[in-house]
């Protein structure tokens, strides 16, 4: 799977895993848990295992995990 190919559109299913995801259903980006945004895919660093959610910097997952 290569990010820039013009077929990939849209949201993108992920299991997350420790240190890394897999890839369920194919996309460019998915969505913050917390603020909603869009994160491409190779920008995607933060995550959480046990929600199965992504967020788009180290302050979300902080204030997820505080509210988890």
């Amino acid at each position: 799977m290569n990010a820039h190919d013009p077929n990939l559109d849209g949201l993108a299913q992920l299991h997350y895993g420790d240190g890394d995801y897999v890839v369920l259903k194919p996309g460019r980006f998915v969505v913050c848990a917390v603020t909603g945004r869009q994160i491409p895919l190779d920008a995607l660093r933060y995550w959480s295992i046990d929600l199965q959610e992504p967020y788009v910097g180290p302050g979300e997952l902080m204030e997820r995990a505080a509210t988890a």
